[in-house]
């Protein structure tokens, strides 16, 4: 059969913040501009989802661009009026990729309208807020999603093949290191909007990267049980998007030690304040009794049991051991699409053909919950329970 004579369900979803950089890059471009290039998601029965993209927001100028860039009619596809984008009964989908203040007020107008719900994270200010989204999109019967990307990295789920396949045995720890230097905005232009910096504006990388290792830790190793963390705001002062100081009120960095159900402990320093000495920008190292391994981005290396050098410290000789020579790669053994799109295509999956999807309301819940309870935790210098979330 044809790709022409398949029968197309199309899908108009409104997408709210393409014009910010993840919603813009990884949500329009690379995955439903990609989902339509390749020709739509095809069922296997006859079937594509055909996504229609409606791009909402604010500054009508720069919609229209990306809509004319990308081939999509402007008189049809733009609207900076989001009450009369959800009031429209033939949108299918909202999605949500503005900056975090913003975000609850729309969500929740978009599921009293009665709208699927697919959302950046995280999804709310508070864990209140996050909670009550979350039983109301599942009373109002609509279907609700939450970007997860980090689960659909190369690395990870070549991580995820040797947990199922037993390589580790019992998984004693996980190391994580992620981050980069953000350049202050001085003598070089900032890679992250300024709000990320301002706490009253949302900002902050605790609010910002607990959400994603909280994930990351529960569908890989177990769920979070306790946490303890230490944040700081390396950098006081940096400067705009017009080049005029000011004062950075929010975390730069956050050090978070995790316990997790089973004994493992996780360790996990997310900084916007270090520069780059490791093979990706974030990785994570897991050591177990029977191996070890370290996954970044697209790449992981373990070292076996059976093959793992017997170093002894001696700091009054040169170091002669090669260490990363002892690792191995592990092979792809599978084509790795870009993690975004994969999520969406099950999401779309999910909305049209009810096929099982886990990463809803409630877990992104449980992200603002981890990060609230890291902020807490610095602030009052002591370890917090994490109780498990139910509706």
């Amino acid at each position: 059969m044809t790709q022409a004579a398949k029968d197309r369900k199309v899908v108009r979803i409104a997408m709210n913040g393409v014009t910010g950089r993840m919603g813009y890059r990884q949500h329009l471009v690379r995955s439903i501009l990609a989902i339509r290039e390749q020709g739509g998601v095809d069922l296997g029965d006859g079937r594509v989802i055909w996504p229609e993209p409606i791009l909402v927001g604010r500054r009508e100028h720069a919609l229209r661009a990306l809509a004319v860039t990308h081939g999509l009619d402007p008189e049809t596809t733009v609207s900076t009026d989001l009450d009369a984008v959800l009031a429209d009964d033939s949108i299918d989908i909202y999605f949500d990729a503005q900056v975090t203040l913003a975000r609850e007020a729309a969500i929740g107008k978009a599921i009293a309208a009665g709208k699927h719900i697919y959302t950046e994270k995280p999804t709310a200010t508070g864990l209140d807020g996050a909670l009550e989204l979350a039983r109301r999109a599942t009373a109002a019967g609509v279907k609700h999603g939450v970007v997860q990307d980090k689960l659909f990295l190369p690395g990870l789920l070549k991580l995820k093949r040797l947990i199922d396949g037993g390589f580790f045995g019992r998984i004693l720890s996980v190391r994580g290191e992620f981050g980069y230097w953000v350049f202050e905005g001085d003598w070089q232009e900032a890679q992250r909007p300024s709000w990320n910096y301002r706490a009253e504006d949302g900002g902050g990388i605790t609010v910002d990267m607990f959400p994603h290792w909280e994930y990351v830790l529960n569908e890989l190793f177990g769920r979070v049980e306790s946490v303890q963390a230490l944040t700081t705001t390396h950098i006081p002062e940096r400067r705009d998007e017009q080049g005029k100081p000011y004062a950075a009120t929010a975390d730069d960095a956050a050090y978070g030690i995790f316990q997790l159900e089973g004994g493992i402990v996780a360790q996990i320093n997310s900084s916007w304040a270090v520069r780059v000495n490791r093979d990706e920008l974030v990785e994570f190292q897991v050591d177990g009794t029977e191996g070890s391994a370290v996954a970044g981005l697209r790449n992981c290396r373990v070292q076996h049991r059976a093959v793992t050098p017997k170093p002894v410290w001696n700091p009054d000789l040169p170091v002669t051991e090669r260490f990363r020579d002892d690792w191995q790669e592990v092979p792809d053994n599978a084509e790795f699409d870009n993690g975004f799109k994969a999520q969406w295509e099950l999401f779309l999956r999910h909305v049209v053909c009810d096929e099982p999807y886990s990463w809803d309301l409630l877990a992104g819940a449980r992200g603002v919950q981890l990060a609230e309870l890291g902020l807490r935790s610095a602030s009052e210098g002591r370890r917090l329970d994490v109780p498990e979330l139910t509706l």
